[in-house]
Order: structure tokens, then sequence, then C-alpha cells
């Protein structure tokens, strides 16, 4: 099995559906702003400041092993991969899709206010060299799969070929979750995790 011959087939079928994917990026941007804007509300806010803090805690500064962190991390999004590419079997659902990066966007919008707001100059260095190029990297993953599912939903026929198909642009999709992890997990031991220990 050739990742690179997969890759390049997967990117074709993507860019073949220009609309959807620009759909996709619009809704995920509106959803951004929206996070943004109604972090005010108390019930969004205590909300977000609980993912933050999270974060900061279990991830940023965690006590736990960087390897341990690597495979929450990994397993997380890999459960959100394996409901975006399975949602492309039929149409219906393709609401799930939808529905987790309307949540991801929100969520990423509202946290991104609670970092520079509350975190201040901590916040700020998250943000910028941790979980503002590791969300969007993930995220631009879990919009390809979604753009691939919604290109699959209309002629899949649940037989071994559709399947295969199916399979392929998991597996594909998963090692680039996987180099996306692993790339967070080197940040987080070059820059996080010897200041957390310090501390």
């Amino acid at each position: 099995m050739n990742l690179f011959s997969l890759y390049r087939e997967l990117v074709a079928r993507v860019l073949e559906r220009k609309k959807t994917l620009i759909i996709l990026l619009i809704a995920y941007l509106v959803f951004i702003i929206l996070g943004i804007i109604f972090i005010k509300t108390p019930a969004v806010y205590y909300y977000h400041i609980n993912l933050c803090d999270r974060y900061v805690d279990r991830v940023c500064f965690s006590s736990e092993s960087v390897f341990v962190i690597f495979l929450e991390r990994f397993l997380g999004n890999t459960v959100y991969l394996l409901i975006i590419t399975c949602a492309g079997i039929h149409i219906a659902g393709l609401a799930l899709p939808s529905f987790i990066l309307a949540y991801r966007a929100y969520t990423f919008g509202g946290s991104l206010a609670i970092f520079f707001s509350v975190y201040k100059m901590s916040g700020v260095l998250i943000v910028f060299v941790l979980y503002l190029p590791i969300h969007l990297l993930l995220d631009a993953v879990f919009i390809c799969a979604t753009t691939a599912s919604f290109s699959r939903a209309k002629c899949f026929r649940f037989k071994k070929t559709d399947f295969a198909a199916l399979f392929k642009d998991f597996l594909l999709l998963l090692v680039i979750v996987a180099a996306i992890c692993l790339l967070e997990m080197v940040l987080l031991l070059v820059l996080f995790h010897p200041i957390g220990n310090l501390m």
C-alpha cells in the first residue's frame, strides 16, 4: 500500500469537491468567531475556562509522561476521525462530522479568547507555540475527512471495494493525525514539560 499515492488520490478527491470544502471552511471560521463573541455569556465562559484549565493542567504542565499524553491525545483524535470517516457511508450520517467541526471551531474560538484574556503572556505562549498550530493542523485533517465523507455518501454501496476505500482513507488520515500528535509531543517535551517540572 503506497501511502503517497493514496494521499494524492485523497487530495484530488477533496479538491474535486471545492464547493463543499469552501462551505466547510467558511462555516468553521464562522463558528470560531461565534465562540469568541459569546465568551462573555456566563455558562459559556465557565465551560471554556474549564476546558483551558484542563488543557494547561493535563497537557502543557502535566506530571504525566509525554508519551502517555501522546497516546491519550492520539486516541481521542482517532475517535473523531473514525466518526467522521464512517459518517460517509450514508447521507444521514453527514450531520455527525458537521456537528464535530462546529463544536471544535466554537470551543477553539472561545478557548483562544480565554487564553488571551485570562492567561495573559503565558496564554500567548501556549497559543502560538502549541495550541493554535496543533489544533489547526488536526482540524485541517478533519475538514478533509469530512469533505471526503460528503463525496463518498452519495455513492457508497456497502460493497467490499467501498469498505476497502473507506479503510484506506481512514488509515492515511490516521497516519497524519499520528504525525501531528507526535509533533505535539515533541513540542511539549522541548518547550513545556521541563518548565512544568521546574515549577
